[in-house]
C-alpha cells in the first residue's frame, strides 16, 4: 500500500472513529485492502488511481453513518464487474459476509443481457435497481453515492458522457434521492446535472445569485441576529441556518413559471432547529408575532408528513425593507430526516420495529415490482416509475381527516384504489368538498375526497384504465377483471388476437390458428391459449407486445420447413459426389456449394456435437445434431436419402469468439419469487446472454423455466448447465426444450 493511498483510508478510518458508533474497523480496512489489490493497475479517466472512487463512495456512505457493511460494500461495489477474472460474487461472501455479497451484487450493473434497444436496458437497469432496493433498501443509498462521487468528477468524461451521464442523473437519481427525502444528495446532484446540460444557463443563474447575495450580503445576518434574541429571551434551545437558494431551484422556477430571477421571492431561507415538536410550534409563533406573515404561504409538514419522511413547518414572512425570506421550523431528528431521508430514519431506529417502519415507507416498491409482474410490458413499467417516483405528491383529505398522498394528476379513482381494493370496485361516484364530480376529476392539494359506493355495483369499469394515472390503480382493476371476468376476458382477447390474424395474406386452418397462439403463449409463460386471451383481454398484455411473435409462428406453422427424411442411423447417410464446401459459423458441409447454411431450431447444435446437414428446399441446408429426434427416428424413407449432406465442424470453430450460437435450457426448480432473479444474476456473473426466457408451473410448488442464451460451444454450456445447477431449489438443469 503507497503512502498516499494509507493516508486515504486512514482518513475514512478517521471518520468512522469520530462517529462513536461500533464500526468493525478490520473488517472495512479489509476490504479496502482487497478492493485495492484488484484495482491494481487500473485508473480513472482522470488519471487518478481507480481505488480513489471506492474509497471516496465509501466516505460518502461514511457521512450517513450506514453500518459496517454498507461501507464494506461501497469499497467493493465495482470488483466484480472490473475485475471479473480475480473475483466473483462467492468470494465476497466467502471473506466478507452474506450481506455485504447481496450488497455488492445489487449495486452490479447489467452488462450482459440481450435487449432490443438502448431504451430497454434503461429500463432493464431501473428494474434490476428496484428489484434491489426492495431487498435491501442499503443499495441505494450506496448507488446514490456511487453517482455523487461520479457527477463530481464528470468534467474527466468526454462532452457526449457528460451529457448522457447528466441526463440520467436528472431523470433517475434526483428523483430517486428527493423520493427517498435526501434532500442534500437531490439538490447537489440537480446542481451538478444543470452544469453540464446547460452551462450557460447555469453560469447565468450563478452570476444572479452572487450580484444578489452581494447586494443584501448582510441581510440574513441581520435576520439571524433578530430571530436570536427572540429564541433566547423565550428560553427555546435552538440553532439557526441561513440559506439561499440553489442554483437549479431557482433555474427550475424560471424555466416552469416563466418568470425573470427578479420575480424570485423566496430567494433567502432561514432554518430553525430546536428539541421538541412543541417548540416548533412555540417557534412558528414567535417567528410571526416578529414579522408578517404572506398568506397562503404557510404549510404544516409535521401533522401531515410527506411520504419520504419529510416532517418540518413552513412560512415566508416579509422581512426589513420588504424582502421576503421563508423559514422553516423543524427538530433536530426531523432535520436529518430532511436531509438523508430514509437513510437517517436506519441511524436514528433499530430492530425489527425499524425494518417493519422502513418497509411501510417503502411500499410504493413493492407496487412498482408488482406492476412489473403483472404486465409483462416494459413501456407501461417505465410509465409507473414516471408516475410513482418521479412526480410531485397532492395531499387530499378523506372524511374521518386522514391524509392520502397521490401523485399529481391522478384521480379520484386513483384515491379510491389507494384506501383499499374493495373501495375501489364497489365505487360509483366521488364527492370533493361536499359536492359530486366527475370520476377523471383530479382532487388538489388539502381537498376532501368522498367515494361514494354500492354494493350492489357490477365493478369498475375497463374505460377506467384509460382515466387513472397510478400504477396502483390501474394493477387492482386488472387483478379485479381478472379474477371476475375471465369468460369475458378469453372472448375479449381473442377478437383482438383474431384482429392480427386476418393481416396475414395466407389462408390457414382452425387448428392451425390454436397451434400458434398455443406456441407463442408457452413460449412468454401461459400454460394454455385462454391464458394468454385472458391476459389480453384483461389489459395485462397488450397486443402489440405479441403482434411480432404471433407474425413469426404463422411463418412456421402456416408455410412450414419440409419435414426432415428419417433415417435409421447418421452412419447410413449417402451422399452426393463430393463438391466444394460451403462454410457459414464454423461449420462444412460437403458437396454443396452457394447455398446458404443455418442451423436447425430443434435440436440447436455447438461445436462439439456430431453434426449433419439437409437440403431443404428453398431454405438452403439445414445443421442437425447426429442424435436429433427428426434426424434418428424419421428418415427411413429412401427417396430422400440424397438430400442428406456429411457436416463437420470447422477445426477450429471452438476458438472463433466472433461466433456464437443459440443454446435452449431447461431449468426444473421449486417455484419461489426471486428464481429468475437468481438465475439471470448466475448467468449475469457468467457474462452470458440470455436471448428469451419463460416459465411455467408443473405443480406442487414446481416450475420448468425454459431459457434461451448465447454459447460459444459444448464445453461452455456444460459450464453454464454446472453453474445452474449449485442454484437453491433448482432440481435438475437440461439440454433443449422438452
Amino acid at each position: 500500500m503507497n503512502d498516499k493511498s494509507c493516508v486515504d483510508v486512514n482518513r475514512l478510518l478517521n471518520m468512522l472513529k469520530v462517529t462513536g458508533k461500533r464500526y468493525d474497523l478490520e473488517k472495512i480496512e479489509r476490504a479496502y485492502d482487497y478492493a485495492a489489490a484488484l484495482h491494481e493497475g487500473q485508473f480513472r479517466q482522470s488519471g487518478e488511481p481507480y481505488i480513489s472512487h471506492p474509497l471516496t463512495v465509501a466516505e460518502i456512505v461514511a457521512g450517513l453513518e450506514l453500518d459496517t457493511d454498507s461501507i464494506c460494500a461501497a469499497l467493493l461495489h465495482d470488483t466484480v464487474e472490473d475485475c471479473a477474472d480475480k473475483t466473483d460474487l462467492k468470494e465476497i461472501e466467502k471473506l466478507f459476509g452474506k450481506d455485504v455479497c447481496t450488497l455488492v451484487d445489487g449495486l452490479t450493473k447489467i452488462v450482459t443481457l440481450t435487449v432490443e434497444d438502448k431504451e430497454d436496458q434503461h429500463i432493464e437497469n431501473l428494474r434490476k435497481m428496484l428489484l434491489a432496493m426492495s431487498k435491501d433498501v442499503r443499495v441505494i443509498f450506496i448507488k446514490l453515492c456511487d453517482r455523487l462521487h461520479n457527477m463530481r468528477t464528470l468534467s474527466a468524461k468526454s462532452e457526449k458522457k457528460q451529457r448522457l451521464v447528466a441526463l440520467e442523473t436528472m431523470q433517475v437519481y434526483a428523483p430517486l434521492a428527493h423520493r427517498l427525502g435526501m434532500q442534500r444528495v437531490k439538490l447537489e446532484l440537480e446542481n451538478l446535472g444543470l452544469r453540464y446540460l446547460d452551462p450557460i444557463g447555469y453560469e447565468e443563474v450563478s452570476n444572479d445569485i452572487e450580484k444578489k447575495y452581494g447586494m443584501n450580503r448582510n441581510f440574513i445576518e441581520h435576520i439571524r441576529e433578530l430571530v436570536e434574541d427572540k429564541m433566547t429571551e423565550n428560553n427555546i434551545h435552538f440553532t439557526l441556518e441561513g440559506r439561499i437558494k440553489s442554483v437549479y431551484s431557482i433555474y427550475k422556477k424560471m424555466y416552469n413559471q416563466n418568470k425573470s430571477f427578479d420575480e424570485i421571492y423566496d430567494f433567502y431561507a432561514l432554518r430553525i432547529i430546536v428539541e421538541t415538536e412543541l417548540e416548533c410550534y412555540t417557534a412558528l409563533g414567535l417567528v410571526h408575532e416578529m414579522f408578517k406573515s404572506i398568506p397562503g404561504r404557510f404549510k404544516d409538514y409535521i401533522s401531515t408528513p410527506k411520504p419520504n419522511l419529510y416532517r418540518s413547518l413552513h412560512t415566508t414572512v416579509i422581512g426589513r425593507d420588504g424582502v421576503p425570506f421563508e423559514v422553516q421550523i423543524r427538530t433536530r431528528e426531523m432535520h436529518e430526516i430532511a436531509e438523508y431521508g430514509v437513510a437517517a430514519h436506519w441511524k436514528y431506529k433499530s430492530g425489527e420495529r425499524s425494518k417493519e417502519s422502513i418497509d411501510k415507507k417503502l411500499e410504493w416498491i413493492a407496487r412498482l415490482i408488482e406492476t412489473e409482474d403483472g404486465t409483462r410490458d416494459p413501456e407501461e413499467f417505465m410509465n409507473a416509475i414516471k408516475t410513482d417516483i418521479f412526480h410531485d405528491e397532492t395531499f387530499v383529505f378523506t372524511p374521518k381527516g386522514d391524509v392520502i398522498a397521490l401523485p399529481q394528476g391522478a384521480t379520484v379513482i386513483d384515491f379510491a384504489y389507494a384506501i383499499h381494493s374493495a373501495v375501489g370496485n364497489k365505487m360509483t361516484g366521488a364527492k370533493i368538498n361536499g359536492m359530486i364530480v366527475p370520476i377523471d376529476r383530479v382532487p388538489q392539494n388539502g381537498e376532501i375526497v368522498e367515494i361514494l359506493t354500492s354494493s350492489s355495483t357490477k365493478g369498475p369499469s375497463r374505460d377506467w384504465l384509460k382515466i387513472v394515472k397510478t400504477s396502483e390503480a390501474r394493477n387492482k382493476i386488472r387483478q379485479w377483471f381478472k379474477k371476475e371476468k375471465r369468460a369475458d376476458n378469453i372472448v375479449l382477447g381473442r377478437q383482438l388476437v383474431e384482429l392480427e390474424f386476418k393481416k396475414f395474406s395466407t389462408p390457414y386452418t382452425e387448428q392451425q390458428r390454436t397451434e400458434i397462439v398455443t406456441n407463442v403463449g408457452a413460449r412468454i409463460g401461459f400454460n394454455s391459449a385462454d391464458d394468454l386471451y385472458n391476459t389480453v383481454g384483461y389489459g395485462g398484455l397488450p397486443i402489440s407486445k405479441i403482434a411480432q411473435k404471433l407474425h413469426d409462428e404463422f411463418e412456421r406453422v402456416v408455410k412450414p420447413e419440409p419435414a426432415a427424411p428419417v433415417i435409421t442411423s447418421a452412419e447410413q447417410v449417402k451422399t452426393a459426389s463430393p463438391a466444394k464446401s460451403t462454410s457459414k459459423g464454423g461449420v462444412v458441409v460437403d458437396g454443396a456449394s452457394g447455398c446458404q447454411v443455418k442451423f436447425a431450431k430443434c435440436c440447436n447444435p455447438l461445436p462439439g456435437d456430431r453434426i449433419i446437414g439437409f437440403v431443404t428446399k428453398g431454405y438452403g441446408i439445414s445443421v442437425h445434431k447426429c442424435d436429433c429426434p427428426n434426424v434418428v427416428a424419421g428418415l427411413k424413407n429412401e427417396e430422400h436419402a440424397d438430400r442428406w449432406l456429411e457436416a463437420h465442424w470447422e477445426s477450429r470453430a471452438h476458438e472463433n469468439v466472433a461466433n456464437v450460437y443459440e443454446a435452449m435450457i431447461q431449468v426444473y426448480a421449486y417455484d419461489r419469487i426471486s428464481m429468475i432473479a437468481d438465475i439471470t444474476t448466475a448467468l449475469a456473473e457468467m457474462k452470458v446472454s440470455i436471448l428469451q426466457i419463460s416459465s411455467q408451473m408443473r405443480g406442487e410448488g414446481r416450475a420448468v423455466i425454459n431459457i434461451t442464451v448465447s454459447c460459444k460451444n459444448i464445453e461452455h454450456l456444460k459450464s453454464i448447465v454446472s453453474r445452474l445447477k449449485q442454484l437453491r431449489d433448482v432440481e435438475d438443469v437440461t439440454r433443449g426444450f422438452s
